[in-house]
């Protein structure tokens, strides 16, 4: 018999309001649990995520755990805890709120300097007008176009869709 595989670990980051307790719920095959708490300054909106949301899916006949963390910088500790040892990390930025890209980036560059993860951004809301292309988010974060992805988080196919290109990147062999 053989001993079952330990599950694969996704994380899922990115600013406040950009999709992440969305993502992990619209991708989730189980009920997500959820560490929402009323925001104590103003974020935007009334919630927001303070520990992480923890959802599951089977990808395959695998396990995968899916894991979004907090948006605010103050959080910033979940980050580094959360990479440790995941299968890859899907970064979301709002297409619609360029004004957090900057921030994104920092997101991106705080985790990608102390944790080796394979890594696509998903822009969000390319559901709505006046939305930043994945084209435009690839030359803002000077990264190459396949990294970077449109999708709206609600829809289940598109979120898997998110998945799937980053495994495809993750499964690349890198040249040296």
């Amino acid at each position: 018999m053989t001993p079952p595989q330990a599950p694969l670990k996704l994380v899922v980051a990115g600013p406040v309001g950009a999709g992440k307790t969305t993502f992990v719920q619209t991708l989730s095959e189980t009920p997500v649990i959820a560490t929402e708490a009323e925001a104590s300054e103003d974020i935007g909106k009334r919630h927001t995520t303070v520990a992480f949301d923890f959802g599951t899916l089977t990808l395959d006949g695998q396990a995968v755990h899916l894991y979004g963390t907090p948006g605010q910088e103050r959080f910033n500790f979940m980050w580094e805890v959360l990479c440790e040892g995941d299968l890859g990390l899907v970064l979301l930025v709002a297409g619609d709120r360029p004004q957090d890209f900057a921030h994104a980036r920092n997101i991106l560059e705080f985790i990608t300097s102390r944790v080796a993860v394979p890594f696509l951004i998903g822009v969000t809301r390319q559901d709505q007008p006046r939305v930043w292309t994945p084209g435009d988010v690839a030359l803002y974060f000077d990264l190459p176009a396949p990294h970077v992805t449109g999708l709206n988080a609600t829809e289940p196919g598109a979120a898997r869709r998110v998945l799937i290109r980053l495994l495809e990147l993750t499964l690349q062999p890198q040249s040296s």
